[in-house]
């Protein structure tokens, strides 16, 4: 890992055993950029990839020596100078001017990673990272551009951000502050995104790139089910396991934009960052503007490949803390067995069945809290509920501690009812329009977030809840997208901060209730998985991946996941049957085997379980605990897309090889069909794995592969549906 200056070329170079990425001064004082992609030898000029040529209708900075903005690769460019690609930023003066030209002033390279004010960000110590920024100016409006650049030392990934500081007099508009900017000098890419809706998150979807504009965006104030801030490019050859792939992650849970354009000339620009069209920000003299963080990671080892990268950076590098590589908890839910109409008893007798299972957390959904009988009401009032809890949240925390398990339970923070004491206090506290109707989502509206005083109060409400109560879990919950995003009593000038201002409000009461209670276990939830984002993970290390628990259907889900999320992150359960969102009754062993990967637990109750299923819903329970860490933090490989047909295979390898846990589904049976082959990959090609009663090398079940049969797949049949095993293979010495 290294950042060299070349002083003579005007150039920067980061790379580390995987990957280069080459900066210059441009000759207009702009930064460019030479070269991103695999590692290559450092040298002192690489200026001979720079275009200089005329070509017609091409705006020239300097007319002599035919350099144009429009021919070469920019680093973080802006509109109206020359350059008519998309831009990263909109800096707007005084007079309405929307041009800029921020010329390199200075730089600075330093070991470790600065944190960003009120965001979340990845982290690494002086021997893990280095970072790069690079100060730029623009003489005319008096503004500074910093642009951030770190290189981690075992993975290929950077981190980027850029900050912008109002050194001068004028008063400016940051009309548009994307993150990041990546050209690349070809468009032979398809692009990756992962779109769904609720109950059917982050399905992967691949679009050929042609000549013009591909985008995915979210401007519902949270990344949202529909679209996800993780995309991928890929060369079209790219499979699983080899090829190249690059993956944008954008370190932020509200509007974003991802987009990719190629030009008429065939290069290809990415940008990424916060939805402009929602979004503008005033800058006095003496103010500044951060933006969230972008990684960019690549890999020649295909999607998979990408996918480890992205694994053991948020592993390593975002999740922070108490929780950082730490074996998530066996729960138990409530929520589907009971949803709002409980009693302490019952909440005690499902506890004390889970503690019989070996369960090793109970958690208290929705319910507990004011007058919350339906969904209709009591939402913000975070006081117990005397009917439902007598001796309050401390004294059902407390019985259940006693029968030896930990306790945690649900909020939904950000929400109110207009039937809530709360609401009827504080009306002027939502996100409205003064004089419009409000829309309502879950007979719910958004407080707003963006007013310190809100966050303040419910961080008081639920302080007195947690704080005498040994709690070790909250599931955190966001069952609304904002609608009306208004800020009561806030200036003009100022609204267009306010979508923004509202996920730093968030971020700052999620931050406040880890620095006071430090080991809880916080898990973010959003109707689901209507806020999986890499921003989040910096707060809450797990996320309820969807409100769809149905067993075939999570194949498809948690796959989609795995493409840009660790497994460790994945909330999954086993959830009663028929289920409540398909009305499907799939067998219990699948829904436990495909549940197994991620943060594992049910939401049912055991009581009302057969003693077969109870028995088998034990046994799944023990082979979690046994092999917990492989599964939540192997090297994970997919091996056969459910998007593709009927079945689903993955495969999650130890670190050194030695063991592995494969996964099989098939949701639908074939009649008729010879057995096709599973090739399993991740393995040591020189190791003898025990797989059943059978032994086999890596290399032939990475070249050979398994007939999908039960000789070879014992407990697998590809005649019944829903047939699922998960199996352990061990080298042998």
């Amino acid at each position: 890992m290294n950042i060299t200056w070349h002083e003579t070329s005007k150039q920067f170079h980061l790379y580390n055993d995987r990957i280069s990425y080459v900066l210059y001064v441009q000759p207009n004082g702009e930064l460019g950029q030479l070269y991103y992609g695999k590692r290559i030898h450092d040298k002192k000029d690489f200026r001979y990839v720079v275009q200089h040529q005329w070509k017609a209708l091409t705006s020239y900075f300097d007319m002599d020596n035919a350099f144009s903005l429009e021919l070469n690769l920019q680093e973080y460019p802006s509109f109206g100078s020359g350059d008519y690609d998309a831009e990263a930023f909109c800096l707007v003066e005084e007079n309405g001017s929307r041009i800029s030209n921020f010329i390199y002033q200075e730089h600075r390279i330093y070991e470790g990673k600065a944190e960003l004010p009120g965001l979340p960000a990845t982290y690494g110590t002086a021997k893990e990272v280095m970072t790069l920024e690079v100060t730029l100016k623009d003489a005319v409006s008096g503004a500074l551009l910093i642009l951030s650049y770190s290189i981690f030392d075992r993975t290929s990934v950077i981190a980027r951000h850029a900050e912008f500081r109002n050194v001068g007099e004028q008063h400016l508009l940051l009309d548009r502050a994307l993150s990041a900017c990546l050209d690349l000098p070809d468009a032979d890419y398809d692009w990756m995104q992962f779109s769904g809706s609720w109950g059917r998150e982050r399905f992967p979807v691949i679009r050929k790139i042609g000549t013009g504009t591909i985008a995915i965006e979210s401007r519902r104030g949270h990344s949202s089910q529909n679209a996800n801030p993780f995309v991928i490019l890929k060369r079209k050859e790219t499979s699983e396991i080899q090829g190249e792939a690059i993956g944008f992650s954008f370190v932020y849970s509200g509007n974003f934009l991802a987009q990719a354009q190629k030009n008429t000339d065939g290069r290809l620009r990415i940008v990424m960052g916060i939805h402009p069209e929602t979004f503008s920000w005033p800058l006095a003299p003496g103010e500044s503007f951060v933006t969230p963080e972008v990684l960019i990671g690549r890999s020649e080892e295909g999607l998979s490949g990408l996918s480890r990268i992205f694994h053991h950076l948020y592993n390593d590098h975002l999740v922070r803390g108490y929780w950082q590589n730490r074996p998530r908890p066996i729960l138990l839910n409530n929520w589907e067995a009971t949803c709002m109409d409980f009693t302490q008893e019952r909440i005690l007798d499902i506890a004390k069945k889970g503690k019989e299972a070996g369960v090793e957390l109970f958690v208290l959904d929705d319910g507990w809290f004011g007058a919350r009988d339906d969904d209709r009401r009591g939402l913000g009032d975070w006081v117990e509920n005397p009917k439902k809890l007598p001796q309050g949240m401390k004294g059902l925390a407390e019985k259940v501690n006693e029968m030896g398990l930990k306790f945690g339970f649900w909020i939904e923070p950000e929400m109110v009812n207009e039937d809530s004491d709360l609401y009827r206090a504080h009306p002027d506290w939502i996100l409205s329009v003064p004089g419009r109707k409000s829309s309502l989502g879950r007979w719910q509206l958004v407080l707003d977030f963006s007013k310190p005083e809100v966050v303040e109060y419910i961080y008081d409400m639920l302080y007195r809840v947690i704080k005498d109560a040994p709690i070790s879990y909250i599931k955190w919950d966001m069952n609304r997208s904002i609608s009306e995003c208004f800020s009561i009593g806030k200036d003009p000038a100022h609204q267009g901060e306010v979508y923004h201002r509202y996920i730093l409000g968030v971020y700052d009461l999620y931050e406040r209730l880890r620095t006071a209670f430090p080991e809880i276990l916080f898990e973010s939830c959003s109707s689901g998985g209507g806020r999986f984002d890499a921003g989040m993970l910096y707060y809450a290390p797990q996320a309820w991946c969807s409100d769809n628990t149905d067993g075939e259907d999570r194949c498809l889900i948690q796959y989609g996941t795995s493409f840009g999320y660790p497994i460790s992150s994945i909330g999954a359960h086993v959830s009663a049957v028929p289920n409540q969102q398909t009305g499907r009754a799939v067998p219990i062993r699948m829904r436990g085997n495909v549940a197994m990967f991620g943060a594992f637990g049910y939401e049912l109750d055991l009581n009302e379980i057969s003693d077969d299923e109870f028995e088998i819903v034990k046994e799944q329970i023990a082979f979690v605990k046994e092999h917990r860490m492989l599964l939540q933090y192997g090297d994970l490989y997919r091996l056969r897309s459910p998007f593709e047909k009927a079945q689903a295979a993955w495969i999650s390898v130890s670190g050194d090889r030695k063991e592995a846990l494969l996964a099989v589904h098939t949701m639908r049976a074939t009649v008729n069909h010879l057995p096709e082959r599973l090739k399993l990959a991740g393995l040591d090609p020189e190791c003898l794995y025990q797989l059943g009663e059978n032994s086999y090398y890596g290399d032939e079940l990475m070249e050979v592969g398994l007939p999908m049969k039960d000789a070879c797949l014992p407990g697998y049949r590809i005649d019944q549906d829903d047939s699922s095993v998960v199996l352990y293979l061990k080298a042998q010495a």
